[in-house]
């Protein structure tokens, strides 16, 4: 019999293992998601320590054994379990099955359709893939689905030799290729930069990189755009004020009685400037206009839109 405090014994039968439970979350639909899906179930099996039960391991014991029993029982659960992650035309092929093993090769022989057209098209994907509009973070991940199935599709060496070590190498130093040729051109300077340096980074450090460097150059721009926000309200805000403006004396707007021309006189190189006229200059007046900025603003603008015209030689 299993031992219930065994966890390496695929026979023993956890509390959370209930034949409703969904292993995983992607669905087998058929031979376009074939490969994520027996990925996906083969690392759920092995976490529930059954994979014994699907790649033959652990046979139907004969009759009259006494671990026949369990045995069904933990055959039964893998049944559920995949039973539970298929589409229903799916479902009504494998609901009559007896073992999962049988279930399983059954599953493999009629979606495990992997082939050169298949590889082909991975290649042509990862090689045609650029940023765009997306963010580096989404190209990013798009890439890496890519590879991840490819890596899924072609097995590459494991051992510990120098020649191994190598591939693996080229294999890393060929994805930081791709990703970085796939960036957008505004990424130039940067690219050229980890292109530079010695030895080169991993294609992680340099999505890393890259990302940082986006993260910048958007609160760059969101601090430009908010400046020119609060310049173009302060524009529109004093344009506005010294259109209110109105003088109680000559009734023009533009400016104030303390400014008007009428009263106060025309300043030397005015050309309604008359040393003569009835009214003299008021020199005071004059010293302010040239010590204050502000002040000779309003005075152009007076001079530019609301200057008044001579219409006779009678002084004003």
């Amino acid at each position: 019999m299993a031992n219930p405090n065994n966890f390496n014994d695929p026979m023993t039968i956890h509390a959370s293992d209930t034949p409703g439970l969904n292993l995983i979350n992607e669905q087998l639909t058929g031979v376009e998601n074939y490969g994520i899906w027996s990925r996906a179930m083969l690392i759920a099996l092995r976490a529930k320590n059954k994979v014994a039960f699907i790649d033959g391991t652990y046979r139907r014991p004969v009759t009259g054994n006494l671990m026949l029993q369990q045995w069904e029982r933990c055959n039964a659960l893998v049944l559920s379990w995949i039973m539970n992650s298929v589409s229903k035309e799916i479902f009504g092929g494998i609901v009559y099955a007896t073992e999962a093993s049988v279930v399983w090769i059954d599953l493999k022989d009629q979606f495990d359709k992997v082939n050169g057209s298949r590889i082909f098209a991975l290649h042509r994907d990862i090689g045609r893939l650029v940023q765009g509009n997306n963010t580096v973070s989404a190209y990013y991940c798009k890439l890496k689905h890519l590879w991840d199935e490819y890596a899924s599709l072609v097995t590459l060496p494991s051992c510990e030799c120098a020649t191994a070590r190598q591939y693996v190498e080229h294999d890393q130093q060929q994805r930081l290729l791709q990703f970085l040729m796939g960036l957008n051109e505004s990424y130039a300077h940067i690219r050229s930069q980890i292109l530079m340096m010695n030895p080169l980074p991993s294609v992680g450090q340099a999505f890393s990189m890259m990302s940082q460097e986006e993260s910048h150059r958007s609160l760059t721009s969101n601090e430009t755009q908010t400046s020119v926000f609060y310049s173009i309200q302060n524009k529109d805000k004093n344009t506005k004020s010294k259109r209110d403006m109105k003088c109680d004396y000559c009734h023009w707007t533009g400016h104030t009685i303390d400014y008007c021309f009428r009263l106060n006189g025309y300043p030397p190189g005015h050309k309604l400037y008359k040393p003569q006229q009835g009214k003299p200059y008021n020199k005071k007046f004059g010293k302010d206009l040239q010590k204050s900025k502000k002040v000779q603003k309003e005075v152009n603008l007076v001079e530019e839109g609301f200057a008044e015209t001579p219409q006779s030689s009678t002084p004003i």
